[in-house]
Formats: structure tokens, sequence, C-alpha cells
């Protein structure tokens, strides 16, 4: 393995196509697409200043490493890419990815990150930045910190341990997706999803849980949460504080200490389709 030690490159594709190559403490500034077409890299230490960095890139392991406000659009195309104690200023980065692995990274900029990304395990991952993770498969991730709208639009077979997650419109338009031990915050929770699992789960917003197919929450605990459930179907929900309101759902059961306000219209739903084991303050 060829090692390149405190070097700096500048123009368009200085090192294309490099293979079985180590780059330590190494500079790349202005030009586009350093490192497209590579192979068999190890990144440690390495700055990227401009855009389309990690271009089609396969089997690179990148450490210690920051890429810069201008290296936006930067991993796209790549597989079996693994990165570590890494900052990343650039937005847009990772697109069409396959087998993507991370730990302890910073997304400065996350916005439109993750798109159309396939096996991709994230661990002590912080990001900032809206539609995270969008039409993303096998995506599992452990201690993650999101604060931006629309995270994980069109995701499927979505596993989540541990994390807080700041994002209205989270999860819509998803399938297989199962979430534990963590704190979910913003408005319309998983609309137009299929098998939505959470377990023992915080969430609060308005209007969460709606038009899912396959609704279970085990040990969850709904805070200020209104016009729930709405046209869900197939629940098994087991809440263990108090909600604010249930509207309309279609089928299951929902199990909460007290329902404030409990919305039945028999002109919408069939009431007696879904069990309520709670006890209501009010009935419409």
């Amino acid at each position: 393995m060829k090692i390149y030690q405190e070097k700096h490159y500048s123009g368009e594709r200085p090192m294309f196509a490099t293979a079985d190559a180590k780059f330590i403490n190494t500079t790349f500034g202005i030009g586009e697409s350093p490192l497209k077409e590579s192979k068999n890299l190890i990144l440690d230490g390495v700055i990227f200043q401009y855009k389309y960095p990690l271009w089609y890139t396969d089997n690179v392991s990148v450490k210690n490493t920051i890429l810069e406000k201008m290296a936006r659009s930067g991993i796209w195309y790549a597989k079996n890419l693994r990165m570590q104690d890494c900052t990343l200023q650039a937005p847009k980065l990772f697109r069409r990815c396959q087998k993507i692995t991370l730990n302890n990274v910073d997304f400065a900029d996350a916005q439109e990150t993750f798109w159309n990304c396939h096996e991709v395990k994230l661990t002590n991952v912080q990001a900032t930045g809206d539609y995270f993770g969008m039409n993303s498969s096998k995506l599992k991730a452990d201690h993650l910190k999101i604060v931006g709208n629309y995270a994980f639009d069109g995701a499927s077979d979505v596993e989540i341990h541990d994390s807080v997650l700041l994002s209205k419109d989270a999860f819509w338009n998803c399938q297989n997706v199962t979430i534990y031990d963590s704190v979910i915050n913003g408005e319309y929770l998983g609309w137009n999803t299929k098998n939505l699992t959470l377990i023992n789960c915080t969430i609060s917003g308005y209007q969460d849980l709606c038009y899912i197919d396959h609704l279970v929450l085990h040990n969850c605990r709904l805070l200020q949460t209104d016009l729930s459930f709405e046209y869900c179907s197939d629940i098994d929900a087991e809440v263990t504080t108090t909600i604010s309101s249930v509207k309309n759902p279609l089928s299951g059961q929902i199990k909460a200490p007290k329902i404030n306000l409990l919305i039945l219209d028999k002109t919408k739903v069939d009431p007696t389709a879904t069990e309520i084991i709670a006890k209501i303050g009010e009935r419409k």
C-alpha cells in the first residue's frame, strides 16, 4: 500500500482512480472529484475542501477527517465505506451508497443526506438538517441525534435505538420501522406508513401517528399529543400517559390511563372496530 503523507492536491481529479493507498494528514483543495473511482483506501486526518471527493469509491476507511462546507455532494455511489471520528460541514452527503458504517460522526449541515442508500449503520451520529435518510433501506441507528424536519421519508426496514429526533413529518411513507428507547418531538409523526413499532419511546407533537397500517406502541408516553390515531388500522397501543385526544381510529386496541377527548364519527369509522381501554374525559 502506497502512503501519501502531509500532501496538498488541487485541480480536477488529482488522484483519480487511486487504488491501494493511504492518505495521512493530507489536504485536497479547490478542484472537483479528487478521489473519484478510487478503491482500497485508508484516509486519516484528511481535509476535503471542494466538491465530490469520494464518488464511485469502493472499500474506503475514513478517520479523523473533515469535509468542509464546499465539499458538498461529497460521497455518492460509494460502497463499503467506514467512517469514524469525522466532522462533516457539507450538505447532500451520501446518495445511492451501499454498505456504509459511521461511528462518532457529526454532520453540521445534513440537509438531503443519506438519500437512497442501502445497508447503513449509524452509531453516535449527530445530524442537523432537513430530509435526512430519505428513501434509504436496511438502516440501523444507535444513539442518533437529528435536528431537522422530514427525517426518513420513504425509508424501509429501519431500526433505531436510544436516539433523539427533533423532526416534523418524520417517518412518512415508510415501511417496517422499529424504534426503541427514543425521544421523538415533532408534528405529524409517521403518516402514510406501514408497520411502525415504537417501544419505550416518548413522543410529543401535534396530530402524530395517523394514517398508519399496523401501528404498535408498547410502554410509550404521548406528551400533549392530540388528534392521534386518525385512520390508523390494526392498532396495538399501550400508552402510559394521558392522551390529549384520539380521533377516528379504524381498528385495533388503544390502552391508556386516560383520553381527555375521544372523537368517533360514525359517518367516518366503525366505533366498534377499535377497543378503547381508558378513562374518557369527553366524547364526540
